[in-house]
């Protein structure tokens, strides 16, 4: 499958994994763009998205594969802005800069680990 967007995680803020433990979602933000976030954030290296993530697309993140089933009006706009976004994982959401996907549990998040996001 063809990727649309990949990069690793090179930080993980102190209260990262407690969002994903009690909301069931993760803040994705380019390393170093926004310092004041670093503690809610899973910073990353900057990648380039190369087309819109739609529906229906494929998000690989901890060892888990997710489809993604929607994406809000900001979503592309700012990963290509800033590497930003909210993933939720197997929830709902409406707010414009999250990105709904449903698959198996939530994923294990370590440094160095890829998210990658390919076509259908």
């Amino acid at each position: 499958m063809e990727a649309k967007y990949d990069v690793s995680i090179v930080t993980i803020g102190s209260l990262a994994r407690t969002f994903l433990e009690n909301n069931s979602s993760v803040i994705l933000l380019d390393e170093g763009v926004r310092p004041n976030l670093a503690e809610m954030v899973i910073e990353h290296t900057p990648g380039e998205l190369t087309d819109d993530i739609k529906v229906g697309d494929k998000l690989l993140m901890g060892g888990i594969k997710y489809t993604i089933e929607k994406v809000g009006e900001d979503v592309n706009q700012n990963l290509r802005d800033e590497g930003h976004c909210t993933i939720v994982f197997n929830g709902e959401g409406s707010m414009p800069g999250q990105m709904i996907v449903k698959g198996s549990g939530q994923p294990v998040i370590s440094i160095g680990a890829h998210i990658t996001i390919t076509k259908k």
